[in-house]
């Protein structure tokens, strides 16, 4: 197998991509009728289910929410060996009323018994209600004659109420009802040919899992109902010879979870009552059988929340699986982001198809939410609610096709939560000039931030994050530290440690008698991770050292301890934030040039450079002055060849595209009458004597 990093990404950008296309409209894509073949990105995992459906082995499904762990096991069932599926019937047990008797049929057989026992059971009624009317017509019939004959008619109302006396009799509920007993139940029932049942469990409680039998309020008198007719079979049954699927297996009960496990072992579980004050409680049926294959999903957390012996039964007896979230960005899977947007159309049924200009945009979306340059985000959940929002904004205004203007659209409607928070911050700022845009200031620098980092969408959402810094005496001689506040984390904290070694190393001023303070503005919910280490660093020397910052600059950057400067994530989202809020110029590591996936208009009212080292950073954020040039100057060592490294990212070709909209339809208009043609006069030919003389035409 092929390194990952070894696989050659396509070339071409979306647009040149969409204008290679032959198709369309996605309406023209073909859909793979096997489901595991609709799974994208997911080939690894899809071989596992493969293997493991062949042998019948137990599977479990970690990684993020969206990236396909339930159509996997549903795939699942396509590939599981061809076995006789199994009715499973419950008979009444005249022995123990408490212990329904079980039997197993072929497919479609045990259907075929109930129904012929309850034409058993409905002949018999209908006999023995035969029977009464005759008994009670004979009697009546009988008083007529006698009253007639007799000429009494007080035989007649004794007659009557002989009849009814014998009416009321047969009728009584404390007649056992026979006929109803000996009808079983169909716990289980599957038609012959049918595929093997896949079962989705997720969120069931204890008896819709393991089963239950229902409450009988009439328990007595010839109106109980009988126990084996008070079964329900659970998931577990239902999935016998198929696939159990258990989304977030960790929301399962230890105590469900450990009655999974017996019935993962034993192949067969009774079914019982599951709430102690029912009259269920009292019943227990024979084992029923249960032989499924356990497929459980869930996120990395989910691992916590299992019963450690489920999880080992598991990994001894199947396979553990973590999916990706992102795949190349490739020419293959290119094609297969396009047959995911004709998957969601068709499975929507309510949005239009899409050209190939609005998938082209699909696929930007794809790359930006991956974080990564040449690499396509695998949370198709998340992406199939874009899709969908645009065939929305299509079918709004009476389209027939979905366009890239739509898709457009939609991403600025369609926006996560965290996003519209993200927004919401910026018009806060804007109203209370939380940070500066334009000018120079001396120890207050714009840092960039991810406001969702660690949640669990796709999608990061940026941030403007202003730091200001100042320098005072120390109170203690030679004690001089930093200090940071912002309701710093752990990494936050650490990365302050690690650029106080940088500072020291490199300043020209001595810190030992000097507290420097940093304040984060307006970090309410904390600050995490060490992407603001670079705009620490240059904020505290622009403080020690009296240097002017660019208000109209803004930087995002992790910094090693000898003054390198090292990749961060969601650099799109922080460089989006900084376009919108109306910085000028944007500093990002030279690492990060490659997950730059912002559009184009952002680069015509921001410039991004890419930096390398501290003095590259310096030589853009500072402002020009003797102090700035002796910082450039001590600090050329850290570029290779003494060179500034700093480099301008520069915009991709920008495409315009045209779509050829159809010709308006002309109203019909009247017929014309064609023009007769005038038939030319022929002259009558001259009289001649001698008609042979006449030349024959040539």
């Amino acid at each position: 197998m092929s390194k990952r990093s070894d696989v050659k990404r396509c070339d071409l950008s979306v647009e040149e991509w969409a204008d290679k296309q032959t198709f369309t409209s996605t309406e023209q894509i073909q859909i793979p009728d096997l489901m595991a073949d609709r799974v994208i990105g997911q080939e690894d995992a899809v071989e596992v289910m493969r293997k493991a459906a062949s042998q019948k082995r137990h599977v479990m499904l970690i990684g993020e929410p969206g990236t396909g762990k339930s159509m996997l096991a549903n795939s699942m069932v396509e590939y599981l060996p061809k076995e006789e599926l199994q009715d499973i019937v419950a008979y009444h047990n005249p022995e123990d009323f408490n212990e329904p008797r079980v039997r197993v049929f072929p497919a479609g057989k045990g259907k075929a018994v109930v129904a012929e026992q309850k034409a058993m059971a409905a002949q018999q009624k209908n006999q023995k209600n035969t029977m009464y009317i005759y008994a009670i017509l004979a009697i009546i019939v009988i008083g007529l004659l006698a009253a007639i004959m007799l000429n009494n008619f007080t035989i007649v109302w004794i007659a009557l109420l002989g009849a009814l006396i014998i009416m009321l009799f047969f009728r009584t509920p404390g007649q056992p009802r026979t006929e109803t007993a000996i009808v079983p139940k169909v716990l289980v029932g599957h038609d012959p040919g049918d595929m093997p049942p896949f079962v989705d469990a997720t969120g069931t409680h204890a008896g819709a899992l393991l089963g239950d039998v229902r409450h009988d309020p009439f328990q007595s008198g010839g109106l109980e109902t009988p126990s084996h007719d008070r079964l329900e079979a659970g998931d577990i049954h239902k999935a016998n010879k198929g696939v159990l699927y258990i989304d977030e297996i960790n929301m399962l009960k230890m105590e469900s979870q450990q009655a999974l496990l017996t019935a993962m072992q034993e192949k067969k579980m009774s079914i019982t009552g599951q709430s102690e004050r029912s009259s269920g409680a009292l019943v227990k049926s024979e084992p029923v059988p249960c032989d499924f294959i356990l497929v459980c999903a869930g996120n990395m957390d989910a691992i916590q929340g299992m019963h450690p012996a489920l999880r080992s039964r598991i990994r001894g007896y199947g396979y553990e699986v973590y999916m990706r979230s992102s795949m190349p960005d490739t020419d293959e899977n290119r094609d297969n982001i396009t047959r995911f947007v004709a998957q969601e159309v068709r499975k929507d049924g309510k949005i239009p198809h899409f050209d190939k200009y609005a998938v082209a945009e699909i696929l930007r979306e794809a790359q930006r939410r991956s974080g990564r340059k040449g690499e396509l985000t695998l949370r198709m959940r998340e992406l199939g609610g874009l899709i969908r929002v645009s065939g929305d904004m299509a079918v709004q205004r009476g389209a027939k096709l979905v366009t890239a203007d739509d898709v457009i659209m939609a991403r600025g409607t369609a926006k996560s939560l965290e996003q519209q928070v993200a927004d919401r911050y910026i018009e806060a700022n804007e109203a209370y000039k939380m940070f500066k845009t334009s000018g120079e200031a001396v120890g207050m620098v714009n840092g960039l931030a991810a406001l969702n980092a660690s949640s669990n969408m796709a999608e990061y959402s940026g941030i403007v994050l202003p730091i200001v810094a100042e320098v005072s005496p120390s109170q203690v001689k030679r004690a001089g530290h930093i200090v940071a506040t912002g309701q710093l984390g752990t990494i936050a904290k650490e990365a302050v440690e690690n650029i106080s070694a940088v500072i020291k190393k490199y300043t020209m001023t001595n810190l030992s008698d000097s507290d420097i303070h940093l304040q984060y503005i307006g970090t309410y919910d904390g600050v995490e991770g060490d992407s603001a280490s670079i705009t620490m660093a240059t904020v505290i020397i622009s403080a020690l050292e009296n240097i002017p910052i660019r208000q109209d600059l803004a930087m995002t950057g992790s910094l090693s301890v000898r003054g390198k400067v090292l990749p961060v994530g969601g650099v799109t989202a922080k460089l989006e934030a900084a376009a919108a809020s109306g910085i000028k110029m944007a500093l990002i590591p030279a690492d990060n040039a490659k997950d730059v996936m912002i559009e184009n208009r952002y680069y015509k009212t921001m410039e991004i450079y890419t930096v390398e080292t501290l003095r590259d950073v310096f030589e853009y954020a500072f402002v020009d002055c003797p102090m700035k040039q002796q910082y450039l100057d001590k600090l050329l060592p850290l570029n290779k060849d003494g060179v500034s490294s700093a480099k301008r990212l520069e915009p991709p070709v920008e495409y315009h595209y045209h779509i050829q909209e159809e010709p308006p339809e002309m109203p019909p208009q009247p017929p014309v009458a064609e023009p007769v043609p005038e038939v030319p006069t022929v002259p009558e030919p001259e009289h001649v004597e001698n008609p042979s003389a006449v030349p024959a035409p040539q």
